[in-house]
């Protein structure tokens, strides 16, 4: 049976070079990967909430209260994505990578105290060269083509799996920065992100989101546009109003990004951050990339500093889209201060010893993400495809 390499190869005039498969998802010098823009700045003078909170929230009170009611924090969504070099190939006497990923998008639903999957996407794609379009043909029509024709594999139908589709990705303008790799991987996860979207708009559709069933997505709301994907997903600006009832929770942030009034540095505020406090709520907004998506972003402790390890371990960031009525206005603080308890609440149990980023944790997040990973092929298992 012919390999995928084989099937590409022969179907994009390319020659394949069999090199050493491996997976991009373990680099060898750690860096600092944070869940949100690690280049924005936001100052605490521009507020997004109705009351004028000049000091830190004490929400303990509150998160009693709620202990004993339903909460409304019931669907957890978490997407990831595997990403791989396959091989290398060659058009027009250059070599270029070939890569393809392991999309896992999927979201659970908190039903009587007991977690239930309520839907999951897995998707597997490809990530090839421009330059392999040698015809000029439209490069959506090209690939969708290609992507047929590589799932007649027989190894793929006696699997029982297929891809999604192949992503065309373009070679960086200064070869010197950066690897060639990074354009394909930065392909991929747009397509996650994009299948994110498409999981949340499928939720509004089917009328699962209000005032008492929350969506807490794991990471960053903050989606630049995409030149490339469903063009309905492209712009915030176009699927805000789906994001009315759904909260971003970063377990990393950039404290740094933080500035007070005077346009100083002003990361110590949030980790002297007391037990079960908020912050005051802050406006960010970057027309160039967000358009007019106005964002409020607010800090909480779940954990108490003296049984953690680093200044901001215990602390989340909490994103939620404005809608339009809010701006100029902002959220309204007593629904700030809901979500904020509501979120200190779902600190236990804990997955220390499990998690390292336990103290940053949800537990129904943890046990999302834990699902979303069971769905994986093993590594070995999807590199023997190619």
């Amino acid at each position: 049976m012919a390999k995928i390499m084989e099937i590409i190869a022969e179907e994009t005039n390319g020659k394949s070079y069999h090199t050493m498969k491996y997976s991009l998802d373990n680099p060898d010098v750690p860096s600092f990967d944070y869940d949100d823009e690690g280049t924005k700045v936001m100052k605490w003078q521009s507020r997004a909430e109705t009351v004028n909170h000049k000091t830190a929230i004490d929400l303990s009170e509150l998160a009693r209260e709620l202990q004993g009611q339903v909460p409304i924090l019931t669907y957890f969504l978490d997407g990831s994505r595997h990403v791989y070099k396959v091989d290398d190939i060659s058009y027009n006497k250059q070599v270029y990578p070939v890569l393809a990923g392991q999309i896992g998008v999927g979201c659970c639903r908190r039903e009587k105290g007991i977690m239930k999957p309520e839907q999951f996407y897995s998707r597997m794609v490809m990530a090839l060269p421009n330059v392999c379009n040698f015809d000029g043909w439209d490069d959506d029509t090209f690939f969708a083509a290609k992507t047929e024709k590589l799932n007649t594999s027989l190894e793929l139908k006696r699997l029982g799996i297929s891809f999604e589709c192949i992503l065309p990705y373009t070679m960086p303008k200064d070869k010197r920065k950066g690897k060639v790799e990074d354009s394909g991987v930065a392909r991929i996860q747009d397509y996650m992100i994009q299948s994110e979207k498409e999981m949340v708009a499928e939720l509004v559709k089917k009328g699962r989101l209000n005032q008492n069933n929350y969506l807490v997505k794991d990471g960053s709301l903050e989606y630049k546009p995409m030149k490339t994907g469903r063009e309905d997903l492209r712009l915030l600006q176009k699927i805000k109003h789906n994001y009315r009832w759904v909260i971003g929770v970063s377990k990393s942030f950039n404290p740094e990004s933080i500035l007070d009034h005077t346009g100083k540095p002003n990361a110590n505020y949030i980790a002297d951050l007391e037990l079960y406090h908020r912050t005051p709520v802050a406006l960010y907004e970057n027309s160039e990339f967000l358009g007019d998506v106005q964002f409020a972003v607010w800090y909480v402790r779940i954990r108490d500093k003296k049984h953690t390890r680093a200044p901001f371990d215990g602390v989340l960031k909490v994103e939620k889209i404005l809608m339009d009525e809010e701006i100029g206005v902002g959220i309204d603080s007593e629904e700030i201060d809901l979500i904020s308890a509501s979120l200190i609440n779902e600190r236990t149990p804990t997955c220390y010893g499990t998690d390292s980023r336990w103290a940053n944790h949800l537990y129904p997040v943890f046990l999302t993400e834990s699902y979303v990973k069971s769905k994986y092929m093993s590594t070995e298992t999807f590199l023997h495809l190619f």
